[in-house]
């Protein structure tokens, strides 16, 4: 019998621009591959789905369960094809006419105000990538940067801010963007009763690298130089904890008032922040080399034990006319939802600006900290074979309609930004990954007849969640094997999570702890949290509120807790913010796929 090493596949990443084109997903392998119609991408670019990708920066973790694609069976391929074959009678989600925006639906407090970007005289063009012998921009950790960069990158928004208020391309109208997008200012094309949001879903990653592109190339046009790289914020190494100094200078363009004082440097940000509430208050208390380890374990989770399938990392399918908000990609809770409240301004009636998503554009060290979250799905695909983009065709025929540097209107599709490198000519400054490793500490090594008995209530579904509470959850299958931990993820999801969308939420979940007040968040027993950012419905419609979901890995949990051979979990609750204002409907385990 062929070892497992043998049964991986690891072919180059191919992106072919060919019109048209019927691209294949060479990561399956010849004898277990789809009929080729199922992975079909009928758009320019054409895509071919494969396992390595081209931003790598090679990790050698050889037969870790998250680090191979096993060929046996075709795996995420295989599931990805057939998942477009499910949705052939669905469609992709596709900006309307600009002329079609709305007026957002702003949060009590916020003064009223357009987010509504200005008509083009011109139908809007097809994007057009920069040729491969472009120079590639380099996006600078935003701590390393010198004088020279600061003085640059200040000037260039000095322009961007001194830009009519009606240009496109100003500071204002590039803000207004992510209000426009994120608080309910645009409809579906095709179902102009359903608004269009994107976040809670797939497209979460590609929506933020469109906008960062566009962005970067008009402050590249502004100083005319065509290879300026935006920086990044580094809140995932230890060196770049704190806010950026750059962004701290009152004098600076860069500077924004809205922000929390008491989080200015030196103070460490907290990547598990949860607004003020118990758990919050005992991170208050950490050193500064306990906020780093904790950090550091926290990003160890959410990009590898939580983000072992493309679903996990990118979040829920979103397809036009279904479910507007179906659920966030492990990044987009923590550490992305959890830094925006982190700067935000308490002192704001909405935590403006970047407590809200209508106003985080306003403020911008946003584009600083979405530079980052993008590179986390840079490094994302270097962390595991089975870590490839979707291959489904109502994701890589999304469109967005976003101002270029020229002031021109363009339609870009999530196929036209998978590959940062290669079609949008940019990369990340190499720095230091260190939290590749830092897997969180067991608290209790576990047997059925040792396992920890907590005494809290036990959950009734549907529940309100105005107290911590515990349920006892099902697993899809016990005594798993080795080959089937590596074929199918066990996951944990929580199901039918109803609140209003200007609800600021967070709730923690816990597995087999009987006393979660002394469980840390860097400790493996606590595998997560669901996390809203408030942001609103059309102002037309009633605000029925959110209906969404979250998931997280188990499979390195189960093992790490020495429960492979149980048949239940005991999943406990605790809110954090929002107490009382959410409500949810099951919690069940699957495997993927």
């Amino acid at each position: 019998m062929a070892s497992l090493s043998q049964l991986i596949t690891n072919p180059p990443c191919t992106i072919k621009r060919t019109s048209p084109a019927t691209p294949s997903c060479p990561f399956l392998p010849a004898q277990a591959r789809a009929p080729l119609s199922l992975c079909t991408h009928k758009r320019t670019p054409a895509i071919s789905c494969s396992a390595k990708n081209q931003n790598s920066q090679n990790d050698n973790d050889s037969l870790n369960r998250r680090d191979v694609l096993i060929g046996l069976g075709g795996l995420y391929g295989a599931a990805a094809a057939v998942n477009t074959k499910q949705a052939a009678q669905a469609k992709p989600i596709t900006t309307p006419e600009i002329t079609k925006c709305g007026e957002a639906n702003l949060p009590q407090g916020a003064v009223p105000t357009s987010c509504c970007p200005p008509a083009s005289k011109k139908a809007p063009k097809l994007f057009n990538p920069p040729g491969l012998d472009t120079p590639l921009r380099v996006r600078p950790a935003a701590h390393l940067v010198d004088k020279a960069y600061i003085d640059k990158y200040s000037e260039a928004i000095r322009r961007m801010k001194a830009l009519p208020a009606d240009d496109p391309r100003s500071f204002r109208q590039q803000a207004m963007i992510h209000c426009a997008y994120c608080d309910a200012g645009y409809k579906q094309a095709d179902f102009p009763n359903i608004e269009l949001q994107v976040h809670s879903s797939w497209l979460f990653f590609p929506f933020h690298r469109c906008y960062l592109y566009f962005f970067e190339r008009i402050l590249g046009k502004l100083i005319d130089d065509p290879s300026f790289a935006m920086p990044f914020w580094n809140w995932d190494s230890p060196a770049g904890m704190t806010m950026p100094a750059m962004y701290t200078n009152p004098r600076s363009p860069l500077f924004n008032v809205f922000r929390n004082p008491a989080h200015m440097p030196p103070k460490l940000v907290d990547l598990d922040f949860g607004d003020k509430d118990e758990h919050n208050a005992s991170h208050d208390n950490f050193s500064d080399s306990e906020m780093v380890q904790h950090n550091l374990r926290i990003m160890y989770r959410q990009m590898r034990t939580n983000s072992s399938t493309p679903e996990l990392f990118f979040g829920k399918p979103y397809r036009a006319g279904g479910p507007v908000e179906p659920g966030a990609g492990s990044i987009e809770g923590i550490p992305h939802n959890s830094v925006h409240d982190w700067v935000g301004d308490p002192e704001q009636p909405n935590k403006e600006d970047m407590g809200s998503l209508y106003s985080a554009g306003r403020d911008p060290l946003f584009y600083a900290h979405h530079s980052n979250v993008d590179r986390m799905w840079n490094i994302w695909k270097t962390l595991g074979r089975r870590n490839v983009d979707i291959c489904d065709t109502d994701y890589l025929d999304a469109s967005f309609l976003l101002y270029d540097e020229n002031a021109e209107l363009v339609q870009i599709t999530v196929a036209d930004c998978l590959d940062s490198e290669r079609y949008m000519r940019y990369k990340y400054q190499d720095v230091p990954i260190e939290w590749k490793d830092m897997k969180p500490k067991v608290k209790t090594r576990q047997t059925r007849s040792l396992r920890p008995k907590s005494t809290l209530k036990e959950a009734q579904f549907p529940l309100v969640l105005d107290s911590p509470v515990r349920a006892t959850v099902r697993r899809p299958k016990t005594n798993r094997t080795e080959l089937e931990k590596l074929l199918k993820e066990e996951i944990l999801q929580i199901n039918g999570i109803k609140l209003g969308r200007d609800v600021r939420m967070k709730f923690d979940v816990y597995v087999n702890v009987d006393n979660h007040e002394t469980v840390a968040p860097a400790v493996r027993e606590f595998i997560g949290s669901f996390t809203n950012v408030p942001h609103k419905h059309r102002h037309d419609q009633m605000d029925m509120g959110i209906e969404t979901s979250i998931q997280f890995g188990l499979t390195e949990v189960i093992d790490d807790l020495g429960i492979n051979g149980d048949e239940t979990i005991e999943v406990t609750l605790v809110p954090r913010n929002g107490v009382g204002k959410v409500t949810i409907t099951s919690i069940t385990t699957n495997l993927s796929g």
